[in-house]
């Protein structure tokens, strides 16, 4: 085995990997664990921040090393013998990427995890579910998800104003002070639009011009080769997911009928919603459900939004500004409170009266500036979240500051 050519890949990818911007998740990994796990969609700059922990705690040594498993070398070779023998010469901490595209490879971490005294980070697909891994990963295993740019990280990136992150309730209690501190560098709204169609994804900084094209092309890798290889679905059956995430995209926000859903697509009931869960597991869509069906992993979503709005922008071209709204909403939400522990998902679900339910606490009515409070006057924790104003009255909150939650 050669590592010497391996470095000096790695010297390659760290000449080009800048230490001045760094994705929200980077400081909240706990990076001195024996086994960690960071998973999230393409493109979301995990590579990235491996990259960066490396060139910022191993400049100049030989103990870290970065590998990806799609690279031919790697998966010519034992992935257990190679950190086995990357550790026998002095190798302290390996990071290997793309691991959803090695054969049994949580079987690999394992045996490295028990037999080595080596540290593994390891980065893979949002759909991979560690939890169903056959050797049992998730007791070894410290899980990170990585989620879209928030619209806070957004304005980092693009250099427009660092801004601080709040807490939900930080901001249902503080948000016109927080709101009015903001606005003092920047015109929030304007900045708000951009982002619903082009800020969720940090290639936004290689080519606006080609930024939707590069989504569809990410889209269409996730369905052609992750989801069929991590979850065995036939080749056959790409079309048709293909077909039912169109529907989906372009009836935004969309009510379900699993029945329609199935004729309009040839797709059996049961593959119906079995397609759903790994189409949101690969955060190509969010669903909702109500609080009563919400904990039945076969109860019917109440809505279907694409996961973010830059992908809706991305297939259809246009989006309806109510469904943007919401869309966005339930982004920034369930993104902001996936790092919290639960035993069971209750981040955000429909409202009976309202539009949502957030953290079994908060009822949000979300809606243009105009929107009044006759949905939800009666009810206990019940805000506002409006479109198109800059800073909010009592409970009503400006929409764009819920991108302020991470």
């Amino acid at each position: 085995m050669n590592l010497q050519i391996l470095f000096e890949e790695q010297t390659k990818l760290l000449h080009k990997i800048s230490l001045d911007k760094k994705r929200y998740l980077y400081g909240k990994i706990n990076w001195s664990l024996k086994s960690i796990g960071i998973l999230g969609q393409r493109g979301l700059g995990k590579t990235t921040m491996m990259l960066q922990y490396i060139k910022e705690n191993f400049t100049n040594k030989n103990t870290a090393l970065y590998v990806s498993l799609d690279n031919p070398y790697m998966q010519s070779v034992s992935l257990f013998e190679f950190a086995k023998y990357f550790e026998q010469h002095g190798g302290e901490v390996l990071f290997v990427d793309e691991v959803h595209k090695y054969e049994d490879w949580s079987t690999h971490i394992k045996n490295i995890y028990d037999t080595l005294e080596l540290k593994v980070v390891f980065s893979g697909s949002s759909i991979l579910q560690i939890s169903q891994q056959n050797s049992d990963l998730s007791r070894r295993s410290i899980i990170y998800t990585l989620e879209n740019l928030s619209f806070r990280e957004y304005l980092e990136l693009l250099d427009i104003y660092k801004f601080d992150s709040f807490t939900l309730e930080n901001i249902l209690e503080n948000h016109i002070a927080i709101a009015q501190t903001i606005t003092e560098h920047i015109k929030p709204l304007m900045h708000f639009k951009e982002y619903l169609e082009y800020g969720a994804y940090p290639f936004i900084l290689e080519d606006k011009e080609v930024y939707h094209q590069k989504i569809i092309q990410m889209i269409n890798l996730i369905l052609e080769t992750d989801l069929p290889h991590i979850n065995h679905i036939d080749i056959s059956q790409i079309a048709k997911l293909k077909k039912l995430l169109y529907l989906l995209a372009t009836n935004v926000p969309f009510i379900p009928n699993i029945t329609d859903i199935a004729k309009a697509t040839n797709i059996s009931r049961p593959k119906v919603y079995d397609y759903l869960e790994y189409l949101e597991r690969a955060k190509v869509i969010n669903s909702i459900k109500s609080k009563e069906k919400g904990y039945n992993i076969m109860a019917k979503p109440e809505k279907l939004f694409m996961q973010n709005t830059n992908i809706s922008y991305a297939i259809t071209a246009s989006l309806d500004t109510g469904s943007a709204r919401e869309a966005f909403f339930v982004n920034q939400i369930k993104n902001a409170l996936s790092s919290q522990a639960r035993l069971l998902d209750d981040r955000i679900f429909s409202a009976k009266k309202g539009d949502f339910l957030v953290d079994n606490k908060y009822t949000f009515e979300v809606g243009g500036k105009n929107k009044d409070f006759s949905q939800i006057k009666d009810i206990k924790n019940s805000y506002l979240a409006l479109d198109d104003i800059e800073v909010g009255y009592g409970a009503k909150i400006p929409l764009w500051l819920f991108g302020f939650l991470y």
